[in-house]
Order: C-alpha cells, then structure tokens, then sequence
C-alpha cells in the first residue's frame, strides 16, 4: 500500500515539520520541530488508514489511563448524568427526550465508538427535538472529554427548522376577552398582553410584587432568575385592583401545570377561529407593539430580557415602523415638544417645560 503521509520540513535547519497528504496536497502544521515526535504522528496518521479497528483499540486503551469509564459509558448514561445537573421543567424535558423512539438506535451503543452514520440514522428518524438534543449531548460530552474528537462535524449537522410563530393581534386579544367567561382568565389574559410576560412568570405575581407608590411590577424570572422591572399605566392600575391584595393574584392559575393553562388558552382560540398563535405570542405582540411606537430597544431589553427571543425578532425584522422626518424631530426639539428620559433615574424629566400645548407632547429617549 502506497504511504499517504509524508513528513516535510519547512526550513532544512530548525525548521517546524509539516505533514502533506498525497492524494489531497494539503500540507498541515505538525506544530512542533522536533523530528522524531514529528515522525510518530506522521506514522500514526498512515497506520491509521490501514489498520482502522486497531487503532479505535489503541486510542481506547490510551484514553482508559485518564478516563476508567471510556470502555463502557453509553449515551443513556451521558443522558442520566445531564438529567442530573438540570432542574425543574429543564429537567422534565430532557427526561422526555431521553425516551424518544430515535434515540433507541444509539441509547445502548458505547460513546467512543459511535460514528457520523449512527448520528444520522437518528437525526433522519426525529424531529426537531431530536435534533436539538442531540446536538446538546453531542457538546456535553466534547466538554466532558468522553469524546476525543467530534462525531459529526458542526457544519454536517441538518439546520433546526422551528415553525414560524407570530405576534397575537389587538383584534383576536379582544376577541378572546370579550369571549372568556372565567373572570380569572380574562384578567390572566389581559396582564399578559400589557407586560408582555411568559406565562409562568404572570400567573404566579403576588402582591407583593407590585410597588403602588411607583407603579412598579418586579418579579424574578422562573426561566433565567433575571429580576424584571414593569412600570405600568392606568389600564394595568384597574386590573390589578380587581385581584387579590394578598398572597397570588391568580389562586387557581398559579397552582396549575404550564400545559394545563396552555391547552384552556387553545381551546379558547380554537373557538374562535384563531389559529397560529400560544400564550408565548403575548410576549411576541408586546416586543412588536414597543417597536411600533418607538419604545427604544433597550427599554424593551429591560423589561423582557436582554436575551429575549422576541425583542430580538421585533426589532431586527418583524416589526415595522415609521422614523420621522430630522428636520420635523428638529423643530419638535427646538419647541420643547420632546420630553427627554433621565437615563439614570428612570423617569422622565419633568422638569421640561412644554410650549407645544398639553395636548401636544412627544416623548422621545434621550440618547445620551
């Protein structure tokens, strides 16, 4: 067998040595300059095309002098041990997609051995699901150093293709509330569409989380722990009211599994004839709305989260608005018109003296 391998030295004198493949002619840096480590990594590189089990053999042994478990860790105990760092619905979610069907082809088979067509049997039999786990173990156990190299390469992994979600519209919200019975749904509803929060987050507010001498709603976030700060109008000042003044604004909500409310919010909609949208697409409609009127996106990183998938939707391409004339902003400035925000106290400056009438006042942010 011809040798593919061959061993170069850039310089002839203390030079680094390179390897180039014949049959390619690409030549890659060995990364050292010393001759004899240089020719055993080019003799591994050859012996690896001709005797490929024996080296698999090699390097496990190798690996079994730091690692005891290399020879018999499969991926349902790479599944068991990220199921253990994880908590809370996370946890219940990877518990669920370690039993999906897809995984059977791979959950018994040992890490170290699997091969890019294992992966692909796998990713061609799933969903997304399957992909998007897959994906994270794959990474779990890079990180862990259970696999000395990457079983499919970052570029051969099939593209994740979500469905499209979209924004609720003004209309079908109104249409819901008109249409709830259930007194506690419809406020439920109706703080969802004014916050723009995730459902968990607003069905389980207490009182405790509103500040009435600042119109303030803060809340720490169930899925980041990031502490969300609202102020909020006269519209959320009435609904707020209506609720309890102690304890959980929703008793019932609160109590109740993320599903559960999910399914009573798609019967609703269901009908209605309202197709396409979740109770995650408040959050959605409330990001599109702030971009709408100007509400500048670092106010509306804030309030969602600087991670936000739907501020980041909103206001890179979703949402559409119409800047107005410099010229007209200029003159609106110049009058007084323009109420700056103080950055550092959070409120508007009320200082500002408006010339242009009390019914003719603009608020911009000031970016400085």
């Amino acid at each position: 067998m011809k040798t593919r391998f061959h061993l170069i030295r850039r310089n002839h004198r203390g030079g680094t040595f390179y390897c180039t493949d014949t049959l390619t002619g690409h030549r890659t840096s060995l990364q050292t300059k010393d001759e004899a480590e240089a020719t055993q990594i080019v003799q591994a590189k050859n012996q690896a095309l001709r005797q490929p089990m024996l080296n698999l053999q090699i390097a496990k042994a190798y690996l079994a002098g730091s690692d005891s478990g290399v020879n018999t860790r499969t991926w349902q105990h790479a599944f068991d041990a990220i199921i253990k760092l994880k908590e809370g619905e996370t946890k219940a979610r990877w518990m669920r997609a370690s039993c999906e069907e897809p995984f059977e082809l791979i959950r018994n088979r040992i890490v170290i051995e699997t091969k890019a067509e294992h992966f692909l049997e796998v990713l061609q039999d799933g969903t997304v699901s399957t992909n998007v786990h897959l994906r994270k173990l794959h990474n779990f156990c890079l990180d862990m150093n259970w696999l000395p190299w990457p079983i499919l390469p970052r570029k051969q992994w099939p593209p994740v293709h979500y469905q499209e979600k979209r924004a609720i519209l003004e209309g079908e919200h109104r249409q819901i509330i008109q249409a709830e019975k259930n007194v506690e749904l419809k406020m439920f509803y109706e703080l969802c569409w004014h916050l723009g929060g995730s459902q968990s987050d607003i069905a389980t507010l207490t009182a405790e989380c509103i500040q009435w001498d600042d119109r303030v709603i803060a809340y720490r976030r169930k899925k980041t722990h990031v502490v969300s700060i609202f102020h909020f109008g006269d519209e959320v000042a009435d609904i707020i009211q209506e609720l309890s003044t102690a304890g959980p604004l929703f008793p019932r909500l609160a109590l109740m599994h993320e599903k559960h409310r999910a399914k009573e919010f798609k019967r609703r909609c269901n009908g209605l004839g309202i197709h396409g949208v979740t109770l995650h697409s408040y959050r959605y409609a409330w990001a599109e709305r702030a971009k709408n009127c100007g509400y500048p996106e670092r106010f509306a990183q804030e309030a969602l989260g600087h991670n936000s998938k739907a501020v980041h939707r909103a206001y890179a391409r979703k949402a559409q608005v119409q800047l107005p004339a410099l010229e007209d902003y200029e003159k609106a400035y110049a009058n007084k018109n323009i109420i700056p925000f103080d950055l550092q106290k959070g409120k508007l400056n009320t200082k500002t003296t408006l010339l242009g009438g009390e019914n003719e006042k603009t608020t911009m942010a000031d970016n400085h």
